[in-house]
């Protein structure tokens, strides 16, 4: 680029004010061009931060969920034990047996229902805050555009 078409071009890019010191219509849709992009780009960012966030908790709650599933085989596994040693042997071994069964059954009921809780949280998959930032955000522009 040669010096002159350096100065033309920093001749047009800076801001000249109108005639009564107001900024002109091209400044003005330059500022809005420009405030919209950020504004998208903001948005874009919480979206994805949303998005990312509800995914560590579907996460959780899935894993919750498997360790659920592998503490109740381990529960229905100690429960066929017990049956074992009631046809075997007498009261004591088995009632042991079924006192291990039923608190490996409470566990697995206490960890399905924290993991469900966390899958209920992340459900929807969708970012319903940057939605709804989004939606007020155009409610501001569309109120100032009829100004």
């Amino acid at each position: 680029m040669t010096p002159q078409t350096q100065t033309q071009t920093q001749t047009r890019t800076q801001t000249r004010p109108a005639a009564d010191g107001h900024p002109s219509t091209g400044e003005l849709v330059g500022r809005a061009t420009e405030q919209l992009s950020r504004l998208l780009r903001q948005e874009v960012a919480l979206a994805k931060e949303e998005l990312t966030e509800k995914g560590r908790r579907a996460g959780r709650g899935g894993g919750l969920l498997g360790a659920a599933g592998a503490v109740g085989y381990v529960g229905l596994i100690v429960l066929a034990g017990a049956a074992t040693a009631a046809l075997g042997l007498v009261l004591p071994v088995w009632a042991a047996a079924l006192v291990v069964a039923a608190v490996f059954f409470a566990v697995a009921g206490l960890l399905a229902a924290t993991g469900r809780a966390q899958l209920r949280r992340a459900a929807p998959p969708t970012p319903e805050e940057t939605l709804g930032s989004v939606r007020a955000d155009v409610d501001v522009i569309r109120e100032r555009a009829h100004r």
